[in-house]
């Protein structure tokens, strides 16, 4: 394993510890654009809901997360159970990937910040995430070995620095990235990591974007790890600024509750193969306003409906500063879980002053240009299935099987989001524990 990890360590805990988040000078060239999604679930009356996916959108295998973290690391914190899909807290933060452009070859490090929540999977290695512990293993050892060799004071021991507490404040940190302009050496796309996964994580490789070489700190691998971008994701017990609620009539109502202005926002309602969308162009802080969608009644076919929100979406991420196959990439990322999940969301762009916020990001050097716009995904559940669940819930529970079916079909409709919506149902019920951990075994096996 390389030395050159102990030198920058010490210089790395200290500029992350530094009050403020500034970069050095920029670097003549150097672009950085950001672009993810934060999704939150509010009950009809917008009560931000503590939830848990029953399943999560599918990685690559070859994403790291905290089943095999490397370096001797656990999970601490938040994160402390090991597993996202038992963490049941109030945000998403989902597939945010950082983009580089340069006009020539240089190195990058790069800090982001999540105070409120915790990392669970990223691409490449990064060698300090956290919160976490590190446990003895001959990887540390090693680089403490070779820490002693190379000179540097007896007083610093990397073995202690990892084993006393590992690192508390949640965070990714990557370091010695290599920046390489794609234009100049198109043969590093061989060498993109792929699976048979399915995933639409490698939509978001279809940019201009320079290629990223990195590190894996593996004891048993010295290649470089090159990907077309850097990934991360997240878990958060925090609320978003946008509220809403929606009445019996149909009439959804959101709300600002922020400090800055939500922009862009999509009210989509998705039923079956076909839907609505409403859009509003801006909610000042403070402001609410409400709108009418008709969720049952006229509305437009799916392919239809799908090319008109696509369109909006692009069209806003592009405004925010993405460029224009960034945009895309984005939409092709996500489109399918916005209109395959039945149900009504808002889709809405985050003011950059709440990103900042949320995840502060530091970089090494100073970009000229720096640009972040991640998009607010509300979901919200309606009083319609909230009342249809209520009566299959009430007529399963009396043993008739066409209710149990009817749950299986609303289950398979909500996709990711059916464990936290069925659960909230039965909670407004008087169902046993054992009645209980029935009808949710119909959720279950509705997959």
């Amino acid at each position: 394993m390389k030395t050159r990890f102990v030198g920058w360590l010490l210089i790395g805990v200290a500029a992350i510890g530094t009050a403020g988040m500034v970069g050095g000078p920029a670097k003549e060239g150097l672009v950085v654009h950001e672009w993810g999604t934060f999704t939150s679930l509010q009950g009809r009356d917008g009560a931000p809901l503590y939830w848990n996916p029953l399943e999560s959108s599918r990685l690559p295998r070859f994403v790291y997360n905290w089943h095999g973290a490397g370096l001797g690391r656990y999970p601490a914190g938040l994160l402390a159970l090991g597993q996202k899909n038992v963490l049941v807290t109030l945000q998403r933060m989902e597939t945010p990937v950082i983009y580089f452009y340069a006009n020539q070859q240089q190195t990058v490090d790069l800090t982001v910040r999540f105070p409120q929540g915790g990392i669970t999977e990223w691409y490449p290695q990064a060698p300090l995430i956290g919160p976490c512990v590190t446990r003895p293993s001959p990887m540390v050892a090693r680089l403490d070995s070779n820490l002693h060799r190379a000179g540097v004071s007896a007083n610093f021991s990397l073995d202690s620095i990892l084993k006393n507490g590992g690192i508390k404040d949640s965070l990714i940190h990557w370091h010695g990235l290599s920046i390489v302009p794609a234009a100049r050496h198109p043969e590093l796309g061989k060498l993109l990591p792929e699976d048979a996964s399915g995933s639409h994580y490698f939509a978001a490789r279809d940019t201009d974007s320079a290629y990223v070489e990195a590190d894996p700190y593996s004891p048993t691998n010295s290649s470089l790890e090159c990907e077309k971008f850097l990934f991360y994701r997240g878990v958060g017990n925090f609320t978003a600024p946008l509220g809403v609620q929606m009445d019996a009539s149909g009439t959804i109502t959101v709300a600002n509750h922020g400090k800055e202005p939500l922009t862009h926002l999509l009210i989509l309602s998705v039923h079956g193969q076909s839907g609505n969308c409403i859009s509003v162009e801006e909610l000042k802080a403070g402001e609410q306003t409400a709108r009418t969608l008709d969720v049952a009644g006229k509305s437009l076919p799916m392919e239809k409906l799908r090319t008109q929100v696509r369109s909006a979406m692009e069209s806003s991420l592009r405004a925010e500063g993405l460029y224009p196959r960034e945009a895309t990439a984005m939409v092709n990322t996500w489109d399918d879980s916005w209109f395959q999940e039945q149900g009504v969301r808002v889709l809405y762009i985050l003011p950059r002053a709440w990103t900042d916020q949320i995840l502060p990001m530091q970089i090494e050097p100073q970009p000229k240009q720096l640009v972040r716009v991640m998009v607010g995904r509300a979901e919200l559940i309606t009083p319609g299935i909230e009342r249809r669940l209520s009566l299959d819930i009430t007529q399963a529970r009396e043993g008739r099987g066409e209710a149990q079916v009817d749950i299986q079909t609303i289950a398979k409709g909500l996709g990711r989001f059916a464990q936290p919506v069925f659960k909230r149902a039965l909670a407004q019920t008087d169902a046993k524990p054992e009645e209980q951990d029935k009808l949710l075994a119909l959720v279950y096996n509705a997959r």
